[in-house]
């Protein structure tokens, strides 16, 4: 690692960056348009934010927020758990506890930082991570390694046999810095009474060992409060994949970004709350006249993100999106197959709902909404296997009328990468042109941006879509 990024604590220059940021726009617009001259590095991205109106202004500050619990945790004697973007928060925010999300804060830097996560990726492969591994987790987890963040106290995984280079990277955490390490347990089916109790058993295990290990007891009253929060959540999203649906779509591109974003840092808070609040709120603004969420006001092209969004700098994916007249309609981690969504209603079995009658229903409700995060659901076994990847994304694009469907993840996505080829060739029988980005979602080091963009572009004109 260069003695360079040696310097900086990465959860310090991340907050501070986020929060002044999120600050930029609290003045006139043309002290805001002046500010831009002294914040060269993040202009970009500032700017990106603060110009999708109060929605971005919201997510700035829910993000910084996020920094500044991990910043801290110690002095207010809270612990710090290391976790996937495939566990909710709600549980550890009910025990008191600060959530460390490996992907979530990787995609920040790779978004924010112009030197990318590169140094952090690259120092995991050092001390004994394959370079094939998923980046998500190597480029805050490189950090945490080096001793450049807030030293976590636990580790909290939930994906063995969805994702193993995503249980393998909290498994290594684990081992290499001598930290409790707790793995939850999926089968390999959702719903069935047998699976409902192995959850609920498995949920009570990861209690009793995060009691153990924080001192601190579940709070079922406070985890009631996340719960009803977690339910007035659950309404807005249905509400904006509602919206989706409409054409032209008043939804802008980056709403999407920011609503898996919210819910795998704040579900079942007040901060994702507010940004939700607002989101909804502009979006029916732009419905009730009749326009599309794209800034150039005319949407050509409406695609589906079977997989996950590209995290490249300064938010260049969304930038082209808009830039094309590319609505886009959601991913695998927009959905959370709540029972108040439509697209539930063509896959019985697939929904959850919330209960917070007794103790054991409310760990019911969060083993069952765990169970339908990404990866976790969709990538549980074979693809075409009913409720799986497959059948989720013809049900998906279809309703949300998609004119193409894109696939991207990372090198390390091997779960996808050993059936997407099949998957693609299945969703063209179903009439939906898709295209197999080649690049790693956090890393441009595999593939350039341009590169990516040209590839996009080809597709796009080969296939008559634009």
């Amino acid at each position: 690692m260069r003695p360079e990024i040696k310097e900086y604590n990465y959860d310090w220059l991340m907050g501070k960056t986020l929060k002044a940021a999120a600050h930029v726009p609290m003045g006139t617009k043309k002290e805001t348009e002046l500010t831009y001259r002294y914040i060269p590095y993040y202009k970009n991205i500032a700017k990106t934010f603060i110009d999708a109106g109060d929605p971005g202004v919201q997510a700035l500050k829910m993000m910084s927020r996020y920094y500044e619990n991990i910043l801290t945790a110690k002095e207010q004697g809270k612990k710090i758990c290391a976790t996937t973007f495939c566990n909710s928060p709600v549980i550890l925010y009910a025990m008191d506890i600060v959530p460390v999300t490996f992907e979530m804060l990787t995609a920040i830097g790779a978004m924010i930082w112009k030197r990318g996560m590169f140094d952090y990726m690259d120092f995991c492969c050092e001390v004994g991570m394959p370079e094939t591994s998923c980046s998500s987790q190597r480029g805050a987890l490189g950090a945490i390694l080096g001793g450049l963040s807030e030293k976590i106290d636990l580790v909290i995984c939930d994906t063995p046999g969805v994702c193993d280079t995503n249980a393998n990277a909290f498994a290594f955490a684990s081992e290499y810095l001598n930290k409790p390490f707790f793995q939850l347990n999926y089968p390999s089916s959702i719903g069935d009474d047998r699976s409902q109790k192995y959850h609920i058993d498995d949920y009570k295990e990861m209690i009793k060992f995060a009691e153990q290990h924080t001192g601190k007891k579940l709070d079922y009253d406070r985890l009631a409060e996340a719960l009803a929060e977690v339910d007035k959540q659950d309404a807005m999203i249905a509400d904006l994949e509602d919206m989706l649906m409409l054409k032209p779509t008043p939804v802008p591109p980056m709403f999407n970004l920011v609503l898996y974003a919210g819910r795998f840092c704040f579900s079942g808070r007040r901060e994702y709350t507010e940004l939700l609040e607002s989101m909804v709120k502009s979006a029916k603004a732009n419905a009730a006249a009749g326009i599309s969420g794209l800034k150039n006001g005319e949407e050509k092209l409406r695609m589906f993100m079977c997989y996950i969004d590209h995290y490249t700098l300064d938010v260049n994916f969304n930038h082209f999106l808009e830039d094309r007249g590319i609505a886009h309609v959601g991913s695998i981690l927009t959905r959370n197959f709540r029972d108040n969504n439509k697209y539930v209603e063509d896959m019985p079995g697939s929904a959850y709902g919330i209960d917070t009658s007794s103790p054991d229903a409310m760990l019911d409700t969060i083993a069952q909404m765990n169970a339908r995060l990404p990866m976790v659901r969709s990538i549980r076994g074979p693809y075409d296997k009913k409720g799986m990847w497959l059948e989720e994304s013809l049900v998906c694009a279809k309703m949300y009328d998609a004119d193409c469907v894109v696939y991207n993840g990372t090198p390390g996505c091997r779960n996808t990468w050993g059936m997407v080829k099949p998957f693609a060739r299945d969703m063209e029988k179903h009439g939906y042109p898709t295209h197999i980005m080649y690049d790693d979602a956090f890393d441009d080091r595999v593939e350039s941006w341009e590169a990516t963009r040209e590839r996009l572009d080809e597709f796009f004109k080969i296939r008559g879509l634009l």
